[in-house]
């Protein structure tokens, strides 16, 4: 029989809307698509927003026994591709060795014009 947890994570903030942050199904961390919404980075650049999206990201993988060396699929939504130059340096500095599957997606906007960039993961445990 699978096993199924949906969880949020206090430190992250509320959620408030009809989704949790992660779905642990069995050996495999779904994280949704998070982004820099109510943090220092919001009205930063995709680079600064990116960072922050990751802290989280690190946070939620911690809490569950996993590090980016579990890390498996990548989906990136960003509003524009003009600072891609400066997203990749942040993907490769948090990917390390350890390169995901991958999908990059440019959509006309995210649910608050401040965003640049949304981030959901996937990861074995």
């Amino acid at each position: 029989m699978s096993k199924l947890v949906r969880r949020n994570y206090s430190e992250l903030g509320e959620v408030k809307a009809p989704y949790v942050h992660s779905v642990r199904h069995n050996n495999t961390l779904y994280i949704s698509g998070l982004t820099a919404f109510g943090t220092a980075a919001q009205q930063s650049g995709i680079a600064v927003q990116a960072e922050e999206i990751f802290c989280q990201i690190r946070e939620i993988a911690s809490a569950e026994g996993a590090d980016f060396s579990a890390l498996i699929k990548v989906t990136i939504f960003i509003t524009s591709f003009d600072e891609i130059n400066e997203l990749r340096t942040v993907l490769y500095r948090n990917y390390g060795d350890h390169l995901p599957a991958s999908s990059l997606v440019e959509v006309s906007r995210l649910f608050s014009p401040d965003l640049k960039i949304e981030i959901e993961t996937i990861f074995g445990l």
